[in-house]
């Protein structure tokens, strides 16, 4: 087979993360990088030896495979104006703003026959431990993660669907059943978006998550604690330590695999690997993405009501 032509909208810091990946692996190349800053894109485009643009259209030409790594409010265009042509998606996260435009971007990709990806890359950490095939379903899962982002990166929205929806992909992956009752308070201090979010979910088999996430704090704290009827399992994503003393075989050593050394990297050959039908599935997909900012979005609403 030969090469993928792969293309990265957004020349930030995550959209360069993809860029680099794309640039350093064998069987791909990075044709073009897509910025509404002509200086931005054209300086990561020189360093990987690729072609910046401006126009989407002109971009999308030619290519097999692409990443949207633009901000989040462009995600739902962006993802659709590529499967149109044609193009494979991966897209970060979240994969929309609105579920119906989610939707949308699922329908459209199913029917086009083409691979719709998202960038909840830490299920690449529950893979590399063993943890999605545990053979029970938590009875509770407590999820912290809290950072001091301000003023930073991912502040077009609220830390619910910038953070806190990797924990609710996450939960959605150990338990199938759905999401039954929603509580949540929250807090702007910045503005418009929420930076604090408390929830508390109720799923249809009796399983509760709750999720404190901030972005007002200071350092960085990202720990989930997931209850099984054999026992527990703590987990320290910043250390990359966990703890298990439910019996189940999970990998003391995933930090030193390749899925724990670099989730991204893992993720992105994923989405590769399910373009070439070299794997039935990316490691998240669209239809998965759709149902993490369903819940992000019911828990955001949740919060507003009760601040």
């Amino acid at each position: 087979m030969s090469d993928l032509k792969a293309g990265v909208v957004g020349a930030g810091v995550f959209g360069g993360y993809h860029a680099h990946k794309y640039a350093s692996l064998a069987g791909v190349e990075l044709v073009g990088i897509l910025d509404g800053d002509p200086a931005r894109g054209g300086a990561l485009a020189d360093k990987l030896g690729a072609k910046a643009f401006t126009d989407m259209d002109a971009f999308l030409e030619g290519l097999d495979v692409v990443t949207i790594a633009a901000p989040a409010s462009a995600h739902a265009a962006m993802a659709s104006a590529a499967l149109q042509r044609g193009v494979h998606v991966y897209v970060e996260k979240p994969i929309a703003l609105d579920v119906a435009d989610a939707e949308a971007l699922v329908g459209l990709a199913e029917a086009r026959g083409l691979v719709l990806a998202c960038g909840h890359q830490e299920r690449a950490i529950f893979r590399a431990m063993g943890l999605l095939d545990a053979p029970q379903t938590p009875v509770r899962i407590e999820a912290v993660r809290r950072s001091s982002f301000y003023p930073g990166r991912g502040t077009d929205v609220s830390c619910g669907l910038d953070m806190m929806i990797h924990d609710y992909d996450l939960a959605l992956a150990l338990n199938p059943s759905a999401p039954a009752q929603v509580k949540a308070s929250g807090r702007i201090a910045h503005g418009p978006h929420l930076d604090e979010i408390f929830a508390e979910v109720a799923f249809a088999d009796g399983m509760a998550l709750t999720v404190d996430g901030s972005r007002l704090d200071e350092g960085r704290k990202r720990s989930m604690r997931i209850v099984y009827p054999s026992g527990v399992v703590d987990l320290d994503f910043m250390a990359k330590t966990f703890s298990n003393d439910t019996g189940f075989a999970l990998d003391p050593n995933y930090a030193e695999t390749q899925d724990g050394k670099d989730p991204l990297g893992a993720s992105v050959q994923a989405f590769l690997a399910a373009v070439r039908g070299d794997a039935a599935r990316p490691l998240v997909t669209g239809a998965e993405a759709a149902r993490a900012l369903d819940l992000a979005l019911r828990v955001e609403d949740a919060a507003l009501a009760h601040p």
